[in-house]
């Protein structure tokens, strides 16, 4: 059995005493005391303001408000916790001067790729090669096959992600903010 001697808790002091502090707590109120009555109150909290959005050059319709988190939200919470587990494969939405940057540069990338639809070329080299002619550099472009008849695409182009897509229906190209848990423009595979 070890024993324990002056030394060990003399070293053990400062932390029981932070511990005690905390466990009694360091607030100015008291139980039974209203926050207004005049005692110290703590500083407001500052409230994260909603995103402005404006329309940009070459809009068709004005853009659509993003919901808020209070109005999206379900009256009762989920059972299952999916969209909670799952949010961070979200992609981060634009907003104000980058929105209309990201919407810019998609449209500049669908009109490069339209070409390629058009005569059936959907080879990712071939769709690489169209988005480094557009100035993107080679290390921040990915290209894949999607089925047999479609190429999905990814352009890092900081501060914008750009993804989208051609096959035979149509080109498409997006852009958006990155992830929320910070993997850039590349969707992130773990989880909570």
């Amino acid at each position: 059995m070890t024993k324990i001697g002056r030394p060990e808790i003399l070293r053990a002091a400062p932390l029981l005493a932070a511990l005690a502090l905390l466990a009694a707590g360091c607030g100015t109120q008291r139980a039974g005391q209203d926050a207004g009555d005049g005692s110290p109150s703590r500083a407001a909290v500052a409230t994260p303001s909603k995103p402005v959005d404006f329309p940009c050059p070459g809009e068709r319709a004005a853009p659509t408000p993003t919901p808020s988190a209070a109005s999206s939200a379900p009256a009762t919470p989920p059972t299952d916790h999916y969209a909670e587990n799952h949010g961070f494969r979200v992609p981060l939405q634009l907003h104000g001067r980058s929105r209309c940057d990201g919407l810019a540069a998609a449209r500049r990338i669908e009109r490069a790729l339209e070409p390629l639809r058009e005569r059936g070329d959907f080879s990712p080299q071939s769709t690489r090669a169209a988005l480094t002619r557009l100035g993107y550099a080679d290390g921040d472009v990915q290209s894949s096959q999607n089925g047999p008849a479609g190429v999905s695409f990814l352009v890092v182009a900081h501060p914008l992600c750009l993804e989208g897509g051609i096959d035979r229906e149509k080109t498409r190209a997006d852009a958006f903010g990155g992830y929320p848990d910070g993997t850039d423009c590349e969707p992130p595979s773990g989880g909570h």
